[in-house]
């Protein structure tokens, strides 16, 4: 079989591993779809003022869509490859002669399929339940695709790299504990304009910043746009972070990726 045959086996393989994660599965996947419905229903009033104005879910729609990127991305792939080393499962498939591409290829398929069927649900939870407004341009599609595929990319490199700083013991409290922090400091729970300004620069050396940023500039109306820290969307210079970002992950995948658990050859 080719490489890529291999990899599309390995996907529907992840697919089935991951539905069984019924953990992975709340925190990574649902967990965004749960957090949109509840804020929508507590916060059911309206936000901001004049043209400016929105409903509750519609406010919080581009931050969870940014979280469910980084969740289904970053998050699942710096645990479960964290796990499959600690407990044997890299070194055993590396003595198979299974290609090492046909793996990556399916841990890819596996976040593509996951966060783009979690942002289909968003989407339509947002529509069906609270009547959110979605984008009615193809320019506004035309960026959030483009910030969804860059933040996947992105967000999917940099976890498996990250997957090499923690055991499978350690690796809940190192990647949980800095995502969550992320998403309060990039503008998914709360509006990013009411961040102070020093938080704001610390969040823009992290990719969920201008994910989050990225997602606004396609849900929210045009003029909000002069809310962010440079007073427009930024549309270019999201892509190009996101894009260097992506370059970065698989630079340092390249470069650091470990098969064996520490101290085993």
């Amino acid at each position: 079989m080719s490489t890529l045959a291999l990899g599309l086996d390995r996907t529907v393989l992840e697919l089935k591993m991951y539905g069984r994660e019924k953990e992975a599965v709340f925190f990574s996947f649902l967990l965004p779809i749960l957090l949109l419905a509840l804020f929508s229903t507590i916060f059911g009033g309206q936000f901001g003022e004049g043209d400016g104005t929105m409903t509750a879910g519609r406010f919080f729609l581009p931050g969870m869509v940014a979280a469910g990127v980084l969740l289904t991305s970053f998050q699942t792939m710096a645990m479960s490859v964290a796990t499959e080393r600690d407990d044997g499962t890299l070194k055993r498939l590396r003595a198979t002669p299974m290609p090492p591409l046909a793996y990556f290829l399916g841990k890819v398929g596996l976040v593509a399929v996951s966060s783009l069927l979690q942002v289909v649900l968003l989407l339509l939870v947002a529509r069906v339940a609270y009547g959110v407004e979605l984008p009615s341009s193809g320019t506004a599609w035309g960026r959030f695709a483009s910030v969804f595929v860059l933040g996947v990319l992105a967000g999917t490199a940099l976890g498996i790299a990250y997957s090499s700083l923690a055991s499978a013991r350690s690796v809940g409290a190192v990647v949980i504990g800095p995502i969550l922090v992320l998403q309060f400091i990039s503008g998914v729970y709360i509006a990013f304009d009411d961040i102070p300004e020093w938080l704001q620069q610390v969040a823009a050396v992290f990719p969920l910043k201008w994910i989050a940023q990225g997602m606004r500039s396609a849900f929210y109306p045009d003029d909000l746009g002069a809310l962010e820290m440079a007073g427009s969307w930024e549309t270019g210079r999201t892509l190009l972070v996101l894009a260097a970002w992506a370059v970065v992950g698989l630079v340092l995948c390249v470069t650091t990726f470990k098969w064996f658990k520490r101290g085993t050859t």
